[in-house]
């Protein structure tokens, strides 16, 4: 009862405070599995497109935290837990121990010669050619999760994903001060990849870091705005880079409709 009270509190100043206006200009708001990414340039991102959303995707849609940021005091914690369902995420990855290589063995070698030697020889004899080396096997989206490790900082994520919530998050991984969103890290591509069936919807926030800039703990009354696009998505053999920097572009676009 307390978290739905401060909900609506939060929500009502939020509103005062930036208009908090939500411009579907892509794509209407409808209640299935979607990726919302953003451009980032203040905390207070999270807080205005939670806002924006309409209560029906408020309720499944888990915004993304810096656990490092939003877990400093008791209240923070308590704010993104209870109100706004956050994901908590690391912003730095704990470094994960290489595996040991693996030695080559012989395998159908005869008198110390391996299968390599043997299939030149053969093909030398007259015999039948060498097979071919088969292109490397795309793994699954299942794949991709199960290996995914638990230290990395989209593991929480992927566990929110698998559960079915839809998430918000920043591609930028830290705040931007320019006109334009930094370059996008790796984190977009590779949740594209592991669930290929979520809607990946780009939204550009506007003016909120007027509202609360950098070292500042007083928000100023600004209007402020959201607008969601058109959802792309990955296509088939698309590398990491260019799809980054697509849905950058993406995201850029939103920023003169």
């Amino acid at each position: 009862m307390l978290a739905k009270l401060m909900s609506f509190l939060l929500l009502g100043i939020v509103r005062f405070l930036t208009g908090s206006q939500a411009r579907w200009y892509g794509c209407p708001p409808k209640a299935e599995q979607r990726i919302y990414f953003a451009n980032h340039q203040s905390h207070a991102d999270m807080v205005l497109i939670w806002a924006a959303l309409p209560e029906e995707l408020r309720s499944i849609t888990r915004p993304i935290a810096a656990k490092d940021y939003w877990t400093k005091t008791p209240f923070r914690q308590w704010i993104t837990t209870a109100v706004f369902n956050a994901v908590y995420v690391d912003r730095q990855a704990t470094p994960a121990r290489p595996p040991a290589p693996v030695a080559a063995e012989p395998v159908g070698g005869i008198d110390g010669m391996t299968a390599a030697s043997s299939e030149a020889d053969t093909a030398m004899a007259g015999g039948p050619d060498p097979s071919p080396e088969t292109p490397p096997r795309v793994p699954t989206p299942e794949e991709l999760r199960a290996a995914l490790p638990e230290s990395d900082p989209l593991a929480p994520l992927v566990r929110a994903l698998a559960s079915g919530d839809s998430i918000v998050i920043f591609p930028e991984g830290t705040r931007g001060h320019g006109d334009e969103p930094q370059s996008f890290k790796s984190g977009l591509f590779k949740l594209a990849q592991m669930f290929p069936q979520v809607v990946l919807v780009p939204a550009w926030i506007n003016n909120v870091q007027r509202v609360m800039p950098k070292g500042e703990v007083v928000p100023v009354p600004i209007l402020c705005s959201v607008t969601f696009g058109a959802p792309i998505q990955l296509e088939a053999g698309e590398e990491r880079r260019p799809f980054l920097d697509r849905a950058r572009r993406a995201v850029i676009a939103l920023r003169e409709v």
